[in-house]
């Protein structure tokens, strides 16, 4: 897929992650909105995940740590046709297997997670198991930078470094932002790029709401032999939509009427300008 189409395909990913939340009346909003982006170019050019492949090791893997921004990994297995659209339209409904987190009960879905800080160290395990097997393939994980006050992050990392795991990449969706705060103000974790170099990781940084950038270093991997790729992707929590950007009530907050319609509104506008560009 082009740039053009992603960056396309991230205002209507956007669109869906505002109507099943707000159809629900429940959901992680902002932190949806600031990786959709990661996802798009991760699903659609990097990783070749689909439903055909999934339920074979023989392939790459993904397993997103930061759980609670599942409804932008629903909404994108939906566009790769793992469920259809009236399948992810029951959302948080009563007997509904589209629940809150990330659930292998969802076809597409690698690993249970949501109780945060477990991810990583499930990605660890798969890429040592893909190392042992000799397989040729790499693990991702998307992490969240206020889900790095989690120990076992830290514990994974060291893991990482010591079975030199240059096929897992590790990405921290970096907006800034957690449920009660600012990161820094809730439990300080700068310098990030340094504590993580310290940790013998091989560090780039890039813009994680630009697909053309995310695509460029995911070309990258691997950074340096026998080192574990991570990435920091700095974000906008809340990303395309100017009254929920960097705002930290939307950590999990459901729209208003009036506020879906503005947001759609929003996205429409992105989209014609977009196509006049």
């Amino acid at each position: 897929m082009n740039i053009k189409d992603l960056q396309l395909k991230s205002i209507e990913y956007r669109k869906t992650i505002l109507e099943i939340i707000y159809n629900s009346g429940a959901g992680h909003t902002a932190g949806s909105l600031s990786c959709i982006d990661i996802l798009n170019v991760l699903y659609n050019n990097i990783l070749e995940i689909n439903p055909s492949n999934f339920n074979s090791v023989d392939r790459n893997h993904y397993i997103q740590s930061k759980g609670h921004s599942v409804e932008a990994l629903y909404t994108v297995l939906c566009d790769k046709g793992f469920y259809t659209r009236k399948e992810l339209n029951t959302l948080n409904n009563f007997k509904s297997h589209f629940i809150g987190h990330p659930t292998r009960k969802i076809r597409g879905i690698e690993h249970n997670t949501g109780a945060l800080g477990h991810g990583l160290s499930v990605a660890v395990g798969m890429a040592i198991g893909l190392k042992l097997d000799k397989k040729p393939y790499n693990v991702f994980t998307l992490l969240g930078d206020g889900e790095l006050s989690e120990g076992s992050i830290w514990e994974g990392l060291m893991s990482a470094n010591k079975y030199k795991l240059d096929n897992l990449i590790i990405i921290i969706d970096r907006n800034r932002l957690q449920i009660t705060g600012k990161t820094e103000d809730v439990n300080p974790i700068e310098p990030l790029k340094e504590k993580f170099l310290s940790f013998g990781l091989a560090v780039q940084e890039v813009n994680g709401n630009s697909v053309k950038e995310l695509e460029k270093i995911f070309k990258k991997i691997p950074f340096e032999e026998n080192k574990t790729n991570l990435i920091i992707a700095n974000t906008t929590k809340g990303s395309g939509i100017s009254f929920i950007e960097n705002e930290v009530v939307w950590h999990h907050k459901v729209p208003t009427e009036t506020e879906f319609r503005d947001a759609l509104k929003e996205l429409e506008k992105q989209k014609l300008n977009f196509g006049n560009d």
